[in-house]
């Protein structure tokens, strides 16, 4: 049966999840805003790898990319590589005495019975007969690499220089995007769903260049024939906002799994005060805005033949 006083717990639970998560990213966009150094942006020891667990070899999804970046932007740690304590310990490694943990969020699923309010944070709910599974954050605490005595990382996998640019000529072709090339500005056209971007040759190196066509190719994903995103009813007069936090996490993710550099953007200056304005005012829009961005990045990967990936 459903229980109302497990319920009441567990979004009071979740709320405080939200909260600690979403005050942790808020820190970090603060402490950046001046050099408008983001929680996503590369890293002073080089580019930002896509954080995985270290005993299942799997990626971490959506917020917690960015939580964990924050986390290892604030204590300049130089791996990706991250595990619960009991983790760490099965493989034999030990956490340093003192370290401090780093917050994560998953879902554990609530069986509810008659009526239910729907989520939009990307909590999905699915029907059973009269009943419906609500998925509510719980939270789990790792530790870098970085932390730990007696971890051998498995060796990286080595990129030469020219692979990083050559893997994003054949991501962005595979895609079939109208791409028009031109003008001063990057941008996507909705109404013509087509990419305008400057020529090649106005940028300082392919990198930037691809790393700019990553954030507009997230917002060409939102079209209603691909991930049909429509922010209005979640964000409504922030959906404007949203959409570009969306596009920024996007591409962050993009150029972490293609090995490519996300450098900070001055011409973002605009958008971190509303960036911020949103978070501060709805502990949940951080979570919303990299499901978003995690569920274009799982569209374009879907869409990719075998290609190598940085943190794959």
């Amino acid at each position: 049966m459903f229980n109302s006083k497990s319920t009441s717990a567990s979004t009071s639970t979740s709320n405080d999840i939200y909260s600690k998560i979403t005050e942790q990213i808020i820190a970090k966009i603060q402490a950046g805003a001046g050099e408008f150094e983001m929680p996503w942006h590369k890293t002073k020891t080089g580019t930002l790898i896509t954080p995985i667990n270290a005993v299942t070899g799997n990626n971490y999804k959506g917020v917690n990319i960015v939580s964990l970046w924050a986390s290892a932007m604030s204590a300049n740690y130089s791996s990706g590589v991250w595990a619960t304590y009991k983790q760490w310990s099965d493989l034999g490694a030990q956490v340093r005495k003192g370290e401090k943990a780093s917050l994560i969020v998953f879902y554990k699923s609530l069986k509810i019975v008659g009526k239910h309010n729907d989520s939009d944070e990307g909590e999905q709910q699915e029907p059973s007969s009269n009943s419906k599974q609500m998925l509510y954050a719980r939270t789990s605490f790792v530790f870098n690499s970085d932390q730990v005595d007696g971890y051998k990382p498995p060796p990286e996998p080595t990129f030469n220089l020219e692979q990083p640019i050559e893997n994003a000529e054949k991501f962005f072709g595979y895609l079939g995007a109208t791409i028009e090339h031109g003008g001063n500005k990057a941008c996507y056209f909705p109404g013509f769903d087509k990419i305008q971007m400057p020529k090649f040759e106005a940028f300082n190196d392919s990198n930037s260049y691809y790393a700019i066509l990553a954030h507009e190719v997230t917002h060409w994903t939102g079209h209603a024939s691909r991930c049909n995103r429509d922010l209005s009813g979640r964000f409504k007069t922030r959906s404007y906002a949203a959409e570009e936090l969306i596009a920024e996490l996007g591409a962050a993710f993009l150029c972490s799994l293609l090995g490519l550099s996300n450098e900070p953007r001055q011409d973002h200056a605009a958008y971190i005060a509303s960036w911020l304005e949103l978070l501060k005012d709805d502990n949940r829009a951080i979570f919303t805005a990299a499901s978003k961005a995690q569920q274009a990045i799982d569209w374009l990967q879907a869409k990719q033949p075998q290609i190598q990936l940085l943190s794959a």
